[in-house]
């Protein structure tokens, strides 16, 4: 089992330069996003968010790595 939860992901395709993919996901009871490039999924930003806030989020290397390809296989 994944220690997390993608909950949403958005692909935005209509930009004219980059395109975008951004996973919303949950990890230990907390909501999370994470934006990569969408071509070569190259972490763009990720934020917690916590108490109607946002804030930006230290993930560890390995959850980033399983979401990254979490999100390859969906794209």
């Amino acid at each position: 089992m994944k220690p997390y939860e993608i909950t949403n992901m958005i692909i935005d395709d209509d930009f004219d330069s980059e395109e975008y993919v951004t996973a919303e996901f949950t990890h230990n009871q907390t909501n999370y996003s994470i934006t990569f490039k969408k071509a070569d999924l190259e972490i763009i930003n990720a934020w917690v968010y916590t108490d109607g806030t946002s804030l930006p989020a230290n993930l560890s290397d390995t959850l980033i790595e399983s979401i990254r390809e979490d999100v390859k296989k969906q794209i």
